[in-house]
């Protein structure tokens, strides 16, 4: 399953480095002026994940094959973008098609780097952000709600739920507040919320792109950008896009030496996977045989039957039985056989919810 996150931020604060760095990539023009994307540029990612090597190591598995994460380059946003201002319309239509945003945000000082607003101040930049966001929804929803209330009125049920659930939304944003913090009743409210593809109903992962220097602790620009992520309850990762791109085309010891050298211990690209699986509410289950061990990746809370249906729809539609062996219990006792003599190996139904790590092999009739 993987995600989609949209790479967002206003122009010249390293959105395209931090892709192209990402990816491993130079998809993306990395230049020193506004709009140097004009489309967005996608890539996929592999999760890196030590537990699949660990688990290919055991099995044996001729190929490994992890779950992929897919960036999204959206080209910067400037003030006035809900209006059409610079490529405003094009860039939020991107945005309404991800499932989460990661909001780079400049925290370093760089005089040969020019800025929009000729500053350098993080939060500011992502009120501008935010505040183009949500006067899109803002006036998406004035037009909707209205009109949902009208049909309410006639009887109709669907119309009704949504006038509630997207007047609810509606308020929020009049009070300056994301819609992300309306609060669905049930799960048909809950459909009907997704339905209108509300921008700030995205959650968001603030990313604080700092100097080198900075990259282990941070600087003065960066704490005040977790300081409001705290204040919201949404998350921040500190970044050093250009250590990562200095990462690219490195081989795996060098970069370990590099990383060790600048005071870290895993790169960007891990941070950032690790944040948007906490934020998107994510999890990894693992396929091992003597062909692949691979990854894959469902939302916290999926039943067995779903988790096959990542696979292959036919065994979600036929599915009889998950057999399911903790990552632990796998690699402490070496392996799938072992295991089972061991009575780890479980048998487990329809009802069973995935556990991050569970090793699994389904049982389906076509």
């Amino acid at each position: 399953m993987g995600f989609r996150c949209g790479i967002v931020g206003l122009p010249n604060v390293g959105k395209s480095t931090l892709f192209n760095a990402l990816t491993e990539t130079q998809a993306a023009q990395a230049a020193n002026y506004p709009f140097c994307t004009i489309e967005p540029n996608v890539g996929q990612v592999g999760v890196p994940d030590p537990r699949l090597e660990k688990l290919a190591g055991i099995a044996g598995s001729a190929k490994i094959i992890p779950t992929q994460l897919a960036f999204v380059d959206i080209a910067g946003l400037v003030r006035g973008a809900s209006k059409g201002e610079g490529l405003g319309n094009q860039f939020l239509g991107n945005i309404r098609e991800v499932d989460a945003i990661i909001h780079v945000l400049r925290c370093f000082e760089n005089d040969d780097i020019q800025h929009v607003d000729n500053r350098v101040d993080p939060i500011a930049d992502a009120e501008t952000v935010e505040t183009e966001l949500l006067l899109s929804d803002l006036e998406s929803l004035e037009k909707r709600v209205p009109a949902a209330q009208k049909k309410a009125t006639g009887g109709d049920k669907e119309a009704k739920i949504t006038a509630s659930v997207l007047g609810q939304a509606l308020e929020l944003l009049r009070e300056g507040k994301p819609a992300r913090l309306t609060q669905p009743r049930d799960e048909e409210e809950a459909r009907i919320f997704r339905q209108a593809q509300l921008l700030t109903a995205k959650p968001v992962l603030y990313v604080c792109n700092v100097e080198e220097e900075a990259a282990a602790e941070g600087n003065a620009f960066s704490a005040k950008v977790f300081e409001k992520a705290a204040a919201e309850g949404a998350s921040a990762v500190i970044v050093s896009a250009a250590i990562e791109a200095e990462l690219i085309g490195m081989d795996a010891e060098d970069r370990i030496a590099f990383l060790e050298e600048m005071g870290l211990h895993e790169t960007g690209l891990a941070r950032i996977i690790r944040a948007g699986y906490e934020l998107l509410e994510l999890l990894t289950f693992f396929t091992v045989g003597p062909k692949e061990a691979r990854a894959w990746t469902v939302h916290t809370g999926a039943k067995a039957p779903e988790a096959a249906g990542e696979i292959h729809s036919d065994m979600e539609r036929g599915f009889i039985r998950a057999e399911t062996i903790a990552f632990d219990d796998y690699v402490s006792l070496g392996g799938e056989g072992p295991a089972k003599e061991a009575g780890k190996l479980r048998q487990e139904g329809k009802d069973y919810v995935v556990r991050d790590g569970d090793v699994l092999h389904f049982k389906f009739n076509v």
